[in-house]
């Protein structure tokens, strides 16, 4: 099998991407790669803390590498602080990067340029399938998730921190992408066929940062490494 690292945002697109490699047997992910906001010490965009990503990396059974941004991170600064992890990662041996991402083609050419720039190749496993159909493939797959960060343009602010379930994506708006796929929401996932074991969450306190809401959740048993988290 041709080894690879995993994008990995710490969410259920990602999760089921890796799943989903893992099956199809072409690929075999040799570690998790995650941008990381230096700052808060928490997964960008998603907000998840850092202690939490590494216990999903252990769980996996996968080296976890970290690629710190700043907060208000530029696409200058995105693009250095990734080229110095890309190069690395092609000196390793480690050619083949897969990705989560579904429709947005923006951002697949955006991914596609950056590694070409390395001669790296870009993978979608997930790319062009129904959303709809996607979602509710995760459930029956296994996966385990909660809402960590939603756009209350697009949702209530009380469905975040909320399990990511049936009856989450039957309640949804008309016009809400059932994966998130535009931004309304994002997910932590506690469980997948692919960790030894489940994760013991706690849900913490929601908050409204920079016209987004959060939901905090933190290990209930946390690692040694982090128990300053």
């Amino acid at each position: 099998m041709i080894p690879a690292v995993m994008h990995w945002s710490s969410g259920k697109d990602a999760t089921f991407a890796l799943h989903q490699t893992r099956r199809a047997g072409r690929f075999d992910i040799r570690a998790v790669l995650s941008t990381v906001n230096e700052p808060h010490g928490r997964v960008a965009i998603h907000g998840v803390r850092r202690a939490v990503l590494a216990a999903q990396a252990r769980a996996l059974g996968l080296p976890l590498i970290e690629v710190p941004l700043p907060y208000g991170c530029t696409n200058e600064i995105y693009l250095e602080r990734m080229n110095v992890a890309l190069d690395q990662l092609a000196k390793d041996g480690l050619q083949d990067h897969i990705f989560g991402d579904i429709l947005l083609e923006d951002v697949r050419v955006w991914r596609e340029k950056m590694l070409t720039a390395h001669d790296l190749n870009a993978h979608f496993p997930l790319w062009g399938l129904d959303t709809a159909t996607v979602a509710r493939d995760m459930l029956s797959a296994g996966i385990a998730a909660h809402v960590v960060t939603l756009d209350p343009a697009k949702l209530s602010d009380a469905q975040c921190g909320t399990a990511f379930d049936t009856a989450f994506l039957d309640g949804l708006p008309q016009g809400v992408d059932p994966c998130g796929e535009n931004g309304e929401f994002h997910t932590l996932v506690s469980n997948s066929p692919d960790f030894a074991a489940p994760l013991d969450l706690r849900r913490g306190e929601t908050v409204t940062r920079d016209g987004f809401v959060y939901t905090d959740f933190t290990l209930a048993t946390p690692h040694p490494a982090h128990t300053h988290d």
